[in-house]
């Protein structure tokens, strides 16, 4: 797979540093304005209502700016992506490897914060698809199944 550079601009969305709606600077907070409680920083659009959380103890941003959708559709894309490494399905490198090989995009940029609301969706897509082959090769091989069956596109 070939190496991705990105412009300066798609470098500040992944960093936080602008807003991907309307490319306006974001502002760090702490996370109590928007939660009530201490989570650390976060960078933040107020008229785009987008925002991002830091890794912990750190200003470094979890992926990019996120609108109330994409942030309920990242929820929705970890839901179902993670069973696959929780479960000892893959390990979560592994998982990971999978999920870049899936998408076609470098390992280095396989974060599902960085992801858009496409992206987010094919994840889910994809991940749902690999749980339920999972649960038919259990049921395939007479082992309970670990995961339950989740409808698909």
């Amino acid at each position: 797979m070939n190496e991705i550079e990105l412009t300066i601009e798609q470098s500040k969305i992944y960093n936080g540093v602008i807003c991907p709606y309307c490319k306006g600077i974001s502002e760090m907070i702490k996370s109590k304005e928007i939660y009530g409680k201490d989570y650390g920083w976060l960078y933040i659009c107020k008229p785009c209502d987008a925002y991002v959380g830091c890794h912990k103890n750190s200003k470094r941003p979890l992926g990019r700016l996120a609108n109330k959708n994409l942030r309920k559709l990242k929820n929705e894309a970890h839901r179902y992506f993670d069973k696959i490494w929780k479960l000892k399905i893959l390990d979560r490198t592994k998982a990971y490897n999978w999920l870049s090989e899936q998408l076609n995009i470098p390992f280095d940029y396989t974060h599902i914060g960085m992801f858009s609301e496409k992206t987010c969706r094919t994840v889910v897509e994809i991940s749902k698809r690999a749980l339920n082959d999972n649960r038919r090769l259990d049921m395939d091989f007479g082992v309970e199944p670990v995961t339950e069956f989740f409808e698909t596109i």
